[in-house]
């Protein structure tokens, strides 16, 4: 049976974590808003202070107790939190955070057992991470008040990357300029200056045959100091993700996400760019690629002329 008034959140996704707290606080105070809330890191309160902590108050007080890295508790103090937590005091909210690992996962199997309510807070990797995001972006987009499309969603994606906060904060921030009105234009006016869209931007130009694009976009990059690696894997990205989508031929680019472990966007943006590229091209962008990522890394004398050199190459490729 559930605990109302127990919570363990659980993954090591600070943003997705922050939230989860903020939105139990939020409640608590909402019924109270005089709740106290008192945020205490588990590895370094001891069994004496948790006591306190916990123990019952006089008039029973609406308190929000939030104990953070609850995986870095001492024996004593896992014991007394897991024992805490099967007979709460009224008015007291017990907010557990654990980072999701093997470490002190006894813990959370046991406030789990005691009827918490779990958040989920993983930090996801690969193609749940890619999955994610676009609803990620969408979501926090509604929030605001906004909606965009899926080719403004995507740009925003790339032109951030995969940080959630940072993809939360740019959400807002472009809500406010735009007055709500997100497209594709207003994401690249707005994140011109972002080191992943200048890798994206260049990568995108270079695939698509644009040359003139692909060099502008290549020298601003370096202009602003991004680094090599970036430029050198986004090339990649771009190239193997057209040999990809390519391989599996036309289709419907939601059926083909799945088996491919990418986001339905990135299939239809690569469907439309692997036009013009044929097996030998693509095949002979491949080996490009894979000397540039050997050049950037030591192999070349200038690595800044080898990233230019290799764009160059893509782009007559897809013009050939």
């Amino acid at each position: 049976m559930t605990n109302p008034a127990l919570h363990l959140v659980l993954g090591d996704e600070e943003l997705l974590a922050e939230r989860a707290v903020s939105a139990v606080v939020a409640a608590v105070r909402a019924q109270d808003p005089t709740a106290d809330v008192q945020h205490r890191r588990a590895g370094e309160v001891s069994a004496p202070e948790l006591a306190e902590m916990l123990s019952p108050s006089l008039f029973a007080e609406a308190r929000v107790i939030v104990l953070e890295s609850v995986h870095e508790a001492g024996k004593d103090a896992a014991a007394l939190v897991v024992s805490a937590a099967a007979d709460l005091p009224d008015g007291v909210t017990l907010v557990v955070r654990h980072a999701g690992g093997a470490r002190g996962r006894a813990i959370a199997d046991a406030l789990v057992g005691a009827g918490a309510t779990t958040h989920r807070a993983a930090r996801l990797k690969g193609a749940e991470l890619a999955a994610f995001l676009p609803t990620f972006v969408r979501a926090e987009l509604a929030a605001a008040g906004a909606r965009a499309a899926g080719d403004a969603v995507s740009a925003l994606v790339d032109a951030v990357g995969s940080d959630l906060r940072e993809l939360a904060a740019a959400c807002s921030q472009l809500v406010a300029d735009t007055g709500g009105r997100v497209d594709v234009v207003a994401v690249r006016r707005y994140h011109q200056g972002r080191a992943e869209v200048t890798g994206f931007d260049v990568a995108d130009a270079a695939v698509s045959g644009d040359r003139a694009a692909a060099l502008e976009a290549l020298r601003w990059a370096v202009h602003r100091g991004v680094a090599d690696v970036l430029l050198a894997d986004a090339l990649a990205d771009a190239v193997r993700t057209i040999a990809r989508v390519g391989a599996a031929g036309r289709g419907d680019p939601f059926r083909m996400a799945s088996e491919l472990g990418m986001p339905p966007w990135k299939v239809k943006k690569a469907q439309a760019q692997s036009r013009g590229w044929s097996p030998r091209s693509v095949g002979a962008a491949l080996q490009v690629v894979a000397a540039l990522n050997a050049d950037v890394k030591g192999a070349a004398a200038d690595p800044a002329y080898a990233i230019e050199r290799a764009v160059l190459a893509v782009v007559d490729l897809r013009a050939a």
